[in-house]
């Protein structure tokens, strides 16, 4: 026998008619449970496409069992989606790009601040039209170490991962909620916008409070995720400190450049109104490191352990008392330390108790300024040998230039003793072993962060040369 055929009938959205109302309602109740239906109806739904088509089958002279069906639910479209959804914990290993990410999760979208103390929600900055990038001028600023500072207050209170809820300072706790919260931005971002706040870099231009951002255009939920950067664990450059919202709270761990999953489709970014300040400044970026006052003398001589040990036999060496010590400079005063700071005080032309080998406010002064004359007799930067030549100007070094200054600063760090990542040179195309080079005489001075990025500015030069 033939089954009946039923017509479509799609009921009114105002009309209040009961007929209506239930056809209404059932449509509402046929929806999966993945896209807001209720679980028993979604049960009760199934057995009831089973009876009719058991009715089709067995109903040879009965009259057959037949009903209308609700139409196929309607598909679940996420929109203005916030990336993290398969960031694997790495006590379970690191996965590889082809491990399948995890199930879809749909992620808090861009949006103004939500119950932040103060004045209320800031209106966005506006986008220029054309680009959709953020102007300059109306981004907060913020130094490095402030935007580190603000990424270390949510794993200090161990935030949990959250798409919906809030932290108390206004910001969503997801991945891309605590970047807007350490950038302090005036809104809620997205994977999906993040870029705009930012200007796109190499990898190996990161510094401390840039961020790593991987967003999947196609299915946002499906491993869009971003970190923050805080620097490289060790010389080799394959693993960093990473500062990350991800499940189950915020955390600071080693991560392997660039993310455990999808590494290859991380991208490197800058925020647009990061400015240097104390702590953040560098070398890299012409900034002077500023003169550390000196400590007092209870901080040298026997039994001393402390930093400032570390720093002098530093600023030592880079003055020509390399040749003192027989492992590097430490925290623990040693005889080296002694016979170091003898020879510089000895290379002033100072005799007596002013050549005892401990560091007076004198002595700490000519080494952290870079003045007076070097162990060996060299000038200092008070000297007429400061500067052998003039700085040619960043950017004479950066990945792929190539020029008679880069092969100058190379020979001149073999000549002072940090020469050791050359493999074969040093020639006239910067490569990383001229930056890892330049990383090690920069932090022979002392410096740390961005005052160490590898990259020399006009003091980096001038130090090199003198």
């Amino acid at each position: 026998m033939s089954v009946p055929v039923f017509e479509e009938f799609e009921p009114a959205a105002d009309c209040a008619c009961p007929g209506c109302a239930r056809q209404r309602r059932d449509l509402a109740l046929g929806l999966p449970v993945r896209a807001g239906g209720h679980p028993a109806a979604h049960g009760a739904r199934r057995a009831l496409v089973l009876v009719t088509a058991a009715g089709v089958v067995l109903g040879g002279g009965g009259a057959a069992v037949a009903t209308a069906l609700p139409p196929p639910p309607v598909p679940f479209t996420p929109v203005d989606l916030t990336g993290g959804a398969d960031r694997p914990d790495p006590a379970d290993g690191p996965a590889s790009d082809a491990a399948q990410p995890g199930p879809d999760t749909p992620q808090g979208g861009r949006g103004p601040l939500h119950g932040a103390p103060g004045p209320g929600p800031q209106p966005l900055p506006g986008a220029t039209p054309t680009t959709g990038q953020i102007p300059t001028g109306t981004l907060r600023k913020a130094t490095r170490t402030e935007i580190i500072n603000r990424a270390k207050l949510w794993v200090t209170a161990q935030v949990p991962y959250s798409m919906e809820k809030y932290w108390s300072d206004g910001y969503r706790q997801d991945c891309s909620g605590y970047i807007s919260m350490a950038w302090n931005l005036r809104s809620n971002e997205w994977t999906g916008s993040l870029d705009r706040f930012a200007d796109r870099i190499d990898r190996t231009e990161l510094l401390p409070g840039d961020i790593l951002l991987f967003h999947n255009p196609a299915d946002p939920a499906r491993g869009s995720h971003v970190t923050i950067f805080g620097g490289w664990t060790d010389y080799t450059h394959t693993s960093y400190t990473a500062y990350e919202q991800t499940k189950p709270r915020t955390r600071k761990q080693a991560t392997p450049m660039a993310y455990w999953q999808h590494s290859s489709r991380y991208v490197a970014y800058r925020y647009k109104g990061v400015v240097s300040g104390a702590g953040t400044g560098g070398t890299g970026s012409g900034a002077k490191p500023t003169a550390t006052p000196y400590p007092g003398a209870a901080m040298f001589g026997t039994g001393a352990d402390n930093a400032y040990v570390t720093q002098l036999g530093r600023l030592l060496v880079d003055r020509g008392g390399r040749k003192y010590y027989s492992a590097g400079p430490g925290p623990k005063w040693g005889e080296a330390d002694r016979r170091a700071t003898q020879a510089f005080q000895r290379a002033q032309g100072w005799k007596g108790s002013e050549a005892d080998g401990l560091p007076g406010p004198e002595t700490w002064k000519l080494l952290v300024t870079g003045g007076g004359r070097s162990i060996g007799g060299s000038s200092g930067s008070g000297g007429p040998s400061a500067h052998a030549t003039d700085f040619p100007g960043r950017g004479s070094f950066r990945p792929g230039q190539s020029n008679a200054y880069v092969e100058k600063l190379g020979k001149q760090l073999v000549k002072r003793g940090f020469g050791k990542h050359y493999l074969s040179g040093p020639g006239p195309r910067w490569t990383e072993a001229d930056r890892r080079n330049v990383e090690a005489f920069q932090r022979a001075q002392g410096w740390r962060g961005a005052a160490a990025d590898g990259y020399p500015g006009p003091e980096t030069w001038r130090r090199v040369f003198r």
